[in-house]
C-alpha cells in the first residue's frame, strides 16, 4: 500500500489539505492508499462537524489521536509536531510490512524526524514534501536567539532530508538553498508547484464577466496570521487618503481580532472583513480590482505562498509587499502582472496603492490576463499533480 502522512486534510480548507486529498484520490484509482492525519483544526477558530469528517473516500482515512495547536504558539506547535511524530511512528511500526512507499506533507521538525527514522528503520522509501524551510523560518523572526536555534536544529533538518529517499519542494530557490545548506545531491530534490483547483477559477472566469466596482477594491484573501502582514496592509490603506476605495480582508486566523481592532482606528475608511469557504474563493476574488500579498520580512525567501496561485488564477493584478529577492517576487515581476515593494515598508506600499488605483480598467485587465496565463500553464492541478504522482510511484519499492 501507499501511506500518505499529512498534517492537514479535508474538511480543513487549506491548500496542503487539498493537495494531500488530490494525491490520495488520484493514486487510489490504481493503488491501495491509506491516509493518516491529526484531527482537523486549521484554520484557527474553525470548527468541524463529525459527520463531514466521516465522509467516504476511495481510500482509507485514519484520524490519529494526537495533540493539536492551531494557534501560532511556539511551544504548542512543537508539542503538536512531536505528538504527530510519535503517532506516525507507532502506525508505521505496526504496519511496516504492508507499506510500499510513504508520501509525507507533515509538520516540521519533530514529526518529520520520527517519520524519517521509522521509514529508514524499515527500509521504506519516503517522498518528503517541504512547504517551508525550518528552522530558518523561525530563526529569522528571532534575531537574538536565531543563531542558537539554527545551531541546534539545522543538523536535525539535514539528517531528516538525507534520510528521505526523495524530496519535493515548491520553488526553485528553495531547492537550490536546500542543496547548498543541507549538502544534498541535486537529483534528490524535485520542484513541484502547489496547485489550486484551477477548474473552479477557470469555469468561474468563463461564466462571469467582470463588472466595474463603485469603489476601487483592494483585497487580501487568506490566513490572517502573524507572518501575513495584514496589519501593515490595514495601516497603509488607512493612511493612503484614497477616495472611492475599499479594502476587503477575507479569511480567518489567529491575528484576525487584532487586525479588526486596528481597522476600527480608521473608522472613516471602508475596511470590510469576511469569512470565506474554499468554493467561494473565485467569486470573492472576482470582486477585487487588485489582490494584495503582504508578508513579513524574510517569509517569502523560505516559502512560496499558496495564495499567489489562487490570485493569479483570478486574473487580477497583484501588489506584493514581500522580499524583492524572493521567488514570489520574481513570478510577479517576470510576468508583469503586478507590483512588488519591500516588506514592512508602509510608505512604499501606500505609494503603490495610489499609483495602481489611477490605472485604467484596460491596463488592470491586461496585467490580470498575464497573471492568469502564467498560472494556467505552470500552476495547474493537472500539470503538477501528475508530476508529483510520478515521483511517488517511481519511488515505490517492489514488494518481494
Amino acid at each position: 500500500m501507499i501511506l500518505i502522512v499529512t498534517a492537514v486534510f479535508p474538511p480543513e480548507p487549506v491548500v496542503s489539505a487539498n493537495l494531500s486529498f488530490d494525491i490520495a484520490n488520484a493514486l487510489a484509482a490504481e493503488e491501495k492508499v491509506v491516509v493518516i492525519s491529526p484531527p482537523p483544526t486549521r484554520p484557527f477558530g474553525m470548527t468541524f462537524d463529525k459527520d463531514i469528517m466521516s465522509k467516504e473516500y476511495p481510500f482509507e482515512h485514519i484520524v490519529l489521536d494526537t495533540y493539536t495547536c492551531p494557534e501560532s504558539k511556539l511551544l504548542g506547535r512543537i508539542k503538536e509536531s512531536y505528538s504527530l511524530g510519535v503517532a506516525t511512528k507507532k502506525y508505521i511500526e505496526e504496519n511496516h510490512q504492508k507499506i510500499e512507499v510513504i508520501y509525507a506533507n507533515t509538520w516540521p521538525l519533530f514529526a518529520q524526524k520520527y517519520l524519517t527514522e521509522s521509514a529508514s528503520k524499515y527500509n521504506i522509501p519516503l517522498v518528503l514534501h517541504i512547504q517551508d524551510i525550518y528552522p530558518e523560518s523561525i530563526s529569522e523572526k528571532l534575531p537574538f536567539v536565531g543563531l542558537l536555534i539554527n545551531k541546534l536544529l539545522l543538523p536535525i533538518d539535514e539528517k531528516i532530508l538525507k534520510n528521505s529517499t526523495k524530496i519535493v519542494t515548491i520553488s526553485y530557490k528553495m531547492r537550490d538553498y536546500l542543496i547548498e545548506s543541507r549538502h544534498l545531491k541535486e537529483d534528490k530534490i524535485s520542484v513541484v508547484r502547489n496547485w489550486q483547483d484551477d477548474d473552479i477559477f477557470i469555469n468561474f472566469k468563463d461564466k462571469n464577466q467582470s463588472q466595474k466596482n463603485e469603489l476601487f477594491t483592494f483585497m487580501y484573501l487568506g490566513s490572517i496570521s502573524p507572518t501575513a502582514g495584514v496589519d501593515l496592509l490595514i495601516h497603509a490603506f488607512g493612511k493612503s487618503d484614497l477616495k472611492d476605495a475599499r479594502l476587503i480582508i477575507a479569511g480567518g486566523g489567529s491575528d484576525k481580532e487584532k487586525c479588526m481592532a486596528i481597522a476600527q482606528g480608521y473608522h472613516d475608511k471602508e475596511i470590510q472583513f469576511y469569512e470565506v469557504s474554499g468554493n467561494e474563493v473565485p467569486g470573492m476574488q472576482a470582486k477585487a480590482d487588485v489582490l494584495m500579498l503582504p508578508l513579513k520580512r524574510g517569509v517569502a525567501k523560505t516559502a512560496l505562498p499558496s495564495k499567489l496561485t489562487a490570485y493569479m488564477l483570478s486574473a487580477k493584478p497583484i501588489i506584493a509587499s514581500i522580499d524583492t529577492d524572493s521567488e514570489p517576487a520574481d513570478l510577479i515581476q517576470d510576468n508583469d502582472c503586478g507590483y512588488v515593494v519591500e516588506p514592512e515598508d508602509e510608505q512604499k506600499l501606500i505609494h503603490c496603492m495610489r499609483e495602481i488605483s489611477q490605472k485604467s480598467c484596460d491596463e488592470l485587465s491586461k496585467m490580470g490576463e498575464k497573471s492568469f496565463s502564467y498560472a494556467k500553464e505552470h500552476l495547474s492541478r493537472k500539470h503538477n499533480l501528475s508530476k508529483l504522482m510520478m515521483i511517488i510511484l517511481d519511488t515505490k519499492r517492489e514488494v518481494v
